[in-house]
């Protein structure tokens, strides 16, 4: 391959951008962007621009994507998707390529997308659960089907962003990378274990927060929590009928259903009392800097959704930067 300086990716189910600007850090220019939802694209719009230009192209449906014809691709160097987990999430319906949704039907719109774009490399994030979905057979026959379109696959490799992203939290996520033949995917190299750094404390407000993400006598369950959450150097959940804490010191894995109201938000021992983590510790502990702003009136419930339905931002520059030294000939 002939060294070159830049690259250019493709991002897809692109949530808020987290793929976006991990792979930015790694030095790579944006040239599409793919969004469904509606709350998550007029985040992602808000932060990166809101229109088409000539370097720069949104197209919302990934299935109505994947059916283009080559000549109305943009050329891009990497495709990025952090596709749907709920056909392979342990929590979800588990039902994969056969998901009565429809939603195993965007993994055969990524083959036809690579088929047609045929970029250097790929990038695939998803939950920890595909695996071991249909005891491993479902992974077998993506990567299977990933290798017939020109790709070298590596093994998918778990990785978790408490220790590879440098962040206190504790979320494992599979990755699949591969490089189209002819390309030493041998030069690529896992991220390896790094030291957390800043504790969970450090990623809080240090501003005064809303009463409203407070637990008070409001709740039933505040006098459980109220005796349980004492030690303010880790994060709790509250499970229905008794209070988890983190023996790590950090916060467990952020989640979607977090923005579906109950008591999904992790809590929080601080000075003034006991609260939920605010929309904007999530994006802390996501990775997501502070000039990361949120839209003028965006409800809390959509900003939890989105950030723990969002990647870990350090996590995935470090993925990009090993993809930019192989595709650059770094």
């Amino acid at each position: 391959m002939k060294q070159k300086k830049s690259f250019t990716f493709a991002d897809l189910f692109a949530g808020i951008g987290g793929m976006r600007l991990g792979f930015e850090e790694a030095g790579g220019t944006c040239v599409l962007t793919s969004e469904i939802d509606d709350a998550a694209r007029k985040t992602y719009k808000y932060r990166f621009g809101q229109e088409d230009c000539e370097n720069h192209q949104y197209i919302d449906d990934v299935v109505k994507l994947g059916k283009l014809k080559k000549e109305k691709f943009p050329q891009f160097d990497v495709l990025v998707a952090g596709f749907p987990c709920q056909p392979y999430s342990i929590a979800g319906l588990r039902q994969g390529l056969n998901d009565e949704k429809g939603r195993g039907q965007v993994f055969l719109s990524i083959l036809k997308i690579l088929k047609t774009a045929e970029p250097e490399a790929f990038l695939l994030e998803n939950v920890k659960g595909m695996l071991s979905h249909d005891r491993g057979q479902t992974m077998a026959w993506m990567r299977k089907k990933l290798a017939e379109c020109g790709y070298s696959v590596l093994d998918p490799k778990v990785l978790n962003s408490m220790v590879h992203g440098g962040v206190p939290q504790n979320r494992e996520r599979v990755f699949l990378i591969g490089f189209k033949k002819g390309i030493d995917a041998k030069r690529f190299k896992w991220p390896e274990e790094i030291a957390v750094g800043k504790p969970l404390s450090e990623h809080l407000e240090k501003i005064e927060v809303d009463e409203k993400y407070y637990y008070t006598d409001r709740f039933e369950c505040f006098k459980q929590i109220e005796e349980q959450v004492t030690n303010p150097n880790t994060a709790y959940q509250w499970r229905r009928v008794y209070v988890r804490e983190n023996k790590s010191g950090v916060c467990p894995a952020l989640t979607a259903n977090m923005g579906s109201g109950g008591h999904n938000v992790p809590l929080v021992k601080v000075a003034d009392g006991i609260r939920k983590l605010t929309p904007r510790e999530c994006a802390n502990l996501q990775g997501f800097k502070k000039n990361f702003k949120f839209p003028p009136g965006m409800s809390d419930s959509h900003l939890y959704h989105q950030f723990g339905n969002s990647v870990t931002v350090p996590l995935i520059a470090r993925l990009a930067k090993q993809i930019q030294k192989v595709i650059t000939n770094a």
